[in-house]
This record gives C-alpha cells, sequence and structure tokens, in this order.
C-alpha cells in the first residue's frame, strides 16, 4: 500500500463503522490561541472534545495536515517533517476501548499488512498520587489481539522514560506501561498540569519496530519510546475518561471521548519496511525530480534533499491555505521554509527556476485526494516562485553589504545582522568569508548562536499573546477593538472594492491592526471615508449576534466573509452587525464568519465619547497594505 492509498483506506474503514468523513482544517486556525499553525488532527476538534455538539455528529473521522515549524532544525534525519498527515478518528462519548484498540489493529495489520510481530503498545501505568489506575483494561485487549495472532504479548511497568534507558526490555515483552509523562493527555501535559474542569485521560501509543540495531548514543538499553530509531511511534489512541475537578482529584467522565491519532507518512514507513519516510510515496517523487534536476544522488545529498522535499511540501500546503511570505508570524515562518529550501538546493547545484520545477510535482501528489491543491495551483506556483526571485536578490544585496562588514572584519554578530536583517544565509556569508580570505573569530559560531538564542526567546515570549481571531487578549477594550475591526472589513470593501481580503489582524487593548489586500497605497481621502462609515455605523448601535451555518450555506448564497473560503469545517459561527430599526430582510451591515467574542451593540465602543480614527496605513508586504486604528 502507497500513502495515498493507507489515507484513502483509512478513511473507508472508519466510514463503514458509522463515522462522518470531515474535511481538513486549515493550516492557519482562526479560532486557536495556542499555536501559528495546526499543529495535530486533534488541534481543530477539541472544542467538540471539550463538549461542543458536531454538525456531523459523534463520530468522526479525517486526515488533518499539519505543520510544526519547532521542528525545522531537526529536518534532515530519517522520520522528522515540518509538514505531515494525520489520520483521525473520533468518539464524541459514543464508543470506547473496547472498540478503538480491535480497530486499530485490524486496520494496522488486516488492511494495511503490517507484520503484527513488529508491533508494540505503550499503556498508562497509573499514578497513586491522584487515585488514577493503571490502565490494564486496554493493555489486556491488545494482548488479546496478539494472541489471536500467536505472538506473545508480555507486559513490563517502565515508568519514565529515563527508567526505559537503564531496564531495556527482555524477551516476549509486547506491552509496556510508562507514566504521564509519556501516556497521559491533557491539553497542558501530565496530570498534575491538567486544567481544573478539563477532560483528560490515559493513552496507548503504538509503535513499529524497524531492523535496525540500537544506538547507545541515546541510552544505554533500547524502549519503545527510545529516540534511536529502531522504534517509530505510528498512531496514539486517547481514552479521555477523567475529568480533573479539583486540584489533585479526578472523576471519571460520564461519557468518555477517543481521539486516535496516526503519522500517515510514518504508516506508510512501516507498511515500506524502511525508517525512511522519504521514501514514502508522497515524499519520493519529490527525491526523484531533485535528482533528475541536480544530477547528484539521494544516497551522496540525502540532508539536502529531505529538508528541500519537507519545505517545499509545508510552503505549498501554507500557500494553498491562504498564506504569503512575510516578515511576520505566519509568513515569517513559511518565508523561512522556503529560504532554508533554496539554501539547500545550492548544495545540489540547482540555482535557477527551482520552484517553478519542484512545486508541480508537489501539487500532482495531492491534487486527487485534495480538490483544492487543484483549484489553487496556479497561484500557488505564482507567489512560490515569486518569493524565491526576492530571495536570490536578497541574496545579492546580503553579499553587498556582507563586503561593507568586512571591512572591519567579521563577527558572529554581523553573520547574524545578515541572517536576521537582510535574511542572508550564515552557511553562505561563511563560505563567502572564504572566498575573500576573511578570518572569521572559530566563536564566531558561539556568538551567532547567541544571538539566535536570543531570538527564538523573543519568538515564544510573542507567540504566547497569540489570542483567537488575533486577540491579545479577552478584556472588554479587546472585544470593542475587535467589532471595530469588523465594521473596518465592510468599510474598506465599501470603499476600496470588493477585493479586500483579509490577510491577518492584531488586536490589543490599546489598539487594532488589520492587514488585507490592496495593490496600492490607500489616500489619505479613502482612509477618511472609511473612517466616515465605520462612526456612522457606530452611532446607529447596531445590534450585534451570532449564528451557525453550514459552511457552504454561509460562504455561497449567504455571503459572509471568511479569510479562509472553503478551508472552514463543516460548519462556521458567522457574526452579524444590523441596524435595530432596519427591515427584518435587509442584509446586515456587516456579516462575516468568525470565533467571537464581541460586544452587544457598537454603542459600546463610544459609551465614553471616543470615535473611531485611522492613525496610519503602510505596506505590510507585496500585494498587502496594514492599517492601524484606535478609539480615541
Amino acid at each position: 500500500m502507497n500513502t495515498q492509498q493507507i489515507r484513502n483506506a483509512y478513511l473507508k474503514f472508519f466510514e463503514e463503522r458509522g463515522h462522518a468523513v470531515i474535511a481538513r482544517a486549515p493550516l492557519v486556525l482562526m479560532d486557536d490561541p495556542t499555536t501559528l499553525f495546526t499543529g495535530s488532527g486533534m488541534q481543530p476538534i477539541i472544542p467538540y472534545l471539550l463538549g461542543q455538539p458536531h454538525d456531523s455528529g459523534i463520530r468522526l473521522v479525517n486526515s488533518q495536515t499539519c505543520l510544526r515549524a519547532q521542528d525545522i532544525e531537526d529536518i534532515g534525519n530519517n522520520r522528522h517533517t515540518t509538514f505531515f498527515e494525520m489520520l483521525g478518528n473520533w468518539s464524541l462519548g459514543d464508543y470506547f476501548k473496547q472498540e478503538q484498540v480491535p480497530w486499530m489493529f485490524e486496520f494496522l495489520t488486516d488492511i494495511v499488512g503490517l507484520d503484527p510481530s513488529k508491533l508494540y503498545v505503550t499503556c498508562y501505568i497509573g499514578n497513586q498520587e491522584f487515585g488514577i489506575e493503571k490502565d490494564t483494561e486496554a493493555a489486556d485487549l491488545w494482548a488479546a489481539l496478539f494472541a489471536r495472532k500467536g505472538l506473545s504479548s508480555g507486559m513490563a511497568d517502565i515508568g519514565s522514560e529515563e527508567a526505559g534507558y537503564a531496564r531495556g526490555m527482555r524477551e516476549g515483552e509486547r506491552i509496556f506501561f510508562y507514566d504521564g509523562s509519556k501516556n497521559w493527555w491533557s491539553r497542558s501535559g501530565n496530570e498534575a498540569n491538567t486544567p481544573v474542569g478539563d477532560p483528560c485521560g490515559p493513552d496507548s501509543e503504538m509503535f513499529y519496530q524497524f531492523d535496525v540495531p540500537h544506538n547507545p548514543e541515546f541510552g544505554e538499553h533500547c524502549h519503545p519510546n527510545c529516540d534511536c530509531g529502531r522504534f517509530m511511534e505510528i498512531g496514539n489512541n486517547v481514552f479521555m475518561a477523567y475529568k480533573k475537578v479539583a486540584e489533585g482529584k479526578f472523576e471519571p467522565l460520564a461519557k468518555p471521548n477517543i481521539d486516535q491519532g496516526s503519522g500517515l507518512e510514518r504508516i506508510a514507513a512501516a507498511a515500506n519496511n524502511d525508517p525512511d519516510v522519504f521514501r514514502t510515496s508522497l515524499m519520493w517523487p519529490i527525491i526523484e525530480k531533485l535528482e533528475d534536476l541536480s544530477g547528484k544522488k539521494y544516497e551522496t545529498h540525502t540532508e539536502s534533499m529531505r529538508v528541500i522535499a519537507d519545505h517545499l511540501r509545508a510552503a505549498t500546503f501554507l500557500a494553498v491555505d491562504g498564506c504569503v511570505p512575510s516578515n511576520k508570524e505566519q509568513g515569517y515562518v513559511m518565508r523561512r521554509l522556503l529560504r532554508r529550501a533554496i539554501r539547500y538546493s545550492f548544495d545540489l547545484g540547482v540555482e535557477q527556476n527551482f520552484l517553478e520545477q519542484i512545486v508541480p510535482v508537489i501539487a500532482d501528489l495531492y491534487h486527487d485526494d485534495f480538490p483544492e491543491v487543484a483549484a489553487k495551483r496556479d497561484d500557488v506556483i505564482a507567489v512560490l516562485v515569486k518569493e524565491e526571485k526576492t530571495f536570490r536578490q536578497t541574496l545579492r544585496n546580503g553579499i553587498k553589504q556582507m563586503q561593507k562588514f568586512t571591512a572591519d572584519g567579521l563577527t558572529g554578530t554581523e553573520l547574524f545582522t545578515l541572517y536576521d536583517t537582510y535574511g542572508f544565509p550564515v552557511e553562505l556569508s561563511v563560505e563567502e568569508a572564504h572566498k575573500q580570505g576573511i578570518v572569521l573569530p572559530d566563536d564566531w559560531r558561539e556568538q551567532f548562536d547567541a544571538k539566535m538564542k536570543e531570538q527564538r526567546e523573543r519568538s515564544q515570549t510573542a507567540s504566547k499573546g497569540a489570542f483567537k481571531g488575533g486577540l491579545g487578549g479577552q478584556t472588554l477594550q479587546h472585544r470593542k477593538y475587535h467589532t471595530a475591526t469588523h465594521l473596518m472589513y465592510q468599510a474598506l470593501r465599501d470603499v476600496l472594492g470588493e477585493h479586500v481580503v483579509q490577510r491577518g489582524s492584531n488586536i490589543t487593548e490599546e489598539r487594532l491592526r488589520f492587514d488585507f489586500s490592496h495593490p496600492e497605497k490607500v489616500t489619505r481621502e479613502q482612509l477618511d471615508a472609511v473612517e466616515k462609515i465605520v462612526n456612522e455605523q457606530i452611532a446607529k448601535d447596531l445590534q450585534i449576534s451570532f449564528a451557525e451555518y453550514p459552511t457552504e450555506e454561509a460562504t455561497g448564497p449567504l455571503g459572509a466573509l471568511g479569510q479562509f473560503g472553503d478551508r472552514y469545517g463543516d460548519t462556521v459561527k458567522v457574526y452579524s452587525m444590523k441596524d435595530p430599526n432596519s427591515p427584518a430582510d435587509e442584509r446586515p451591515f456587516s456579516f462575516e464568519i468568525c470565533g467571537g467574542p464581541h460586544v452587544d451593540h457598537t454603542h459600546e465602543l463610544i459609551e465614553d465619547g471616543k470615535i473611531f480614527k485611522i492613525t496610519k496605513e503602510e505596506a505590510s508586504s507585496a500585494g498587502i497594505r496594514r492599517v492601524k486604528a484606535v478609539l480615541q
């Protein structure tokens, strides 16, 4: 089975068992306060696991595209990727362990055809401090399934990951119990960190063993959670069975949930019996194209080809989901992925018209199963090719700037400036320095790494302030500015035209910031017209309400504005801002897909005598304008 066949077989398998196949969520979520990107299959489903009803029912399945930007520096080994797909099935208070464990075993062994003798599982060891029992139920289910295949299923209590390296594995053991650091799920980690009021529970992970020896650099003895590459996690069954009701106290849920997530590329690697995920059918055609373009072989340029294949898959799907390269937030990560891929293309000797030859290969791999890839193919290629041209000009500018620096010598701090400010990769800076006979100070790397660490810490601190819909918090002032943003969005479309589409938003207690598509500078006269419309609508004391609609209805005949078009789920929440004195059938002034929150009526924006005022208009990136506004 190739990767595409595994994906389709999984969806069919669970659809036959009463699950509704739901669409993937976009990589950039509007309503998640925790991350820049959709980083797991569970992430878009969390509201439903927490109790919100899903329009498609209580049994769901999909394949969710995911991106984990924190893994960028790990790309190059045989199993890490920034972009991947998660196969997921969920039970919202319906079936539980007794159905889930046998289904996953059947899918992996009978449908995909994995050798059951190479499968190992982990379960939760329990926690006496919190009165949570060892998950012997799941372990017994696994043991019975292995026995039907004529396999031993010895059980071992491991505890922590460190204990695993000290103890290792023994003959006949197949089921391993770990503590809450490895086999407990909550939104915030282990049992002690689980937020009060949240559902949570043990999980049972599935591992595939490859025919490679243990690498003792990772620990003295191997075990399923070892990082040496001998074992690869291919899926995780979360048994959401408890609710934390007070510090240190958990109670069983009346209706427990199932959340299962399996890495598609990893299952495909297991099906190949090869731990290299880059040899699977959604990656290898990209590698083959790179070999063809460069005349180099994967075996001799492995890291470069892996980085390029991974990063360009990620950038392609970001472009499909409406992201564009920029110097801020998601756009910054997208730019970094693209430029890192281009940098590694130099190692292959491919330096011209690179992306326009690789991106179509990627699009071909996905267009049958994700129609949005086919629909946006030409636009995606244009966005990525434009970024390549921009970067190559950046490289030329970087060389000129580097020559200015080298007049007085070149330090690690200056190398970081070239990288951070001018986008010049440090490897190219070092190569150029060597060409010019410039001797770097060996501590240049320590200086550069110190600056990189400072930047990461700043980024992590900034990301903690990212909240729903671009809100930096949930205060009344944030809600006022969020409401004003909706009014301004419609006013911008009224003044500038319907080509105006939201491209970003950031809201603090002091101001709103709004990015939108527009090809030229917005004049002061146009800004004044926008201000006038917004203040007129505020004065009408528009009433604000929301309702949920099927997505096709909301974005189709109802005409609700939405940043992500057809990449929402099956239903959406739409906020209306309407004059209470207008006829019932009159269209609201603002009618927009949004997760909230907002004030109840627009007079709340001016209760203290303030008016809406646009304070700044500027370019954000090519074809994107940015305005800032206040209530003063």
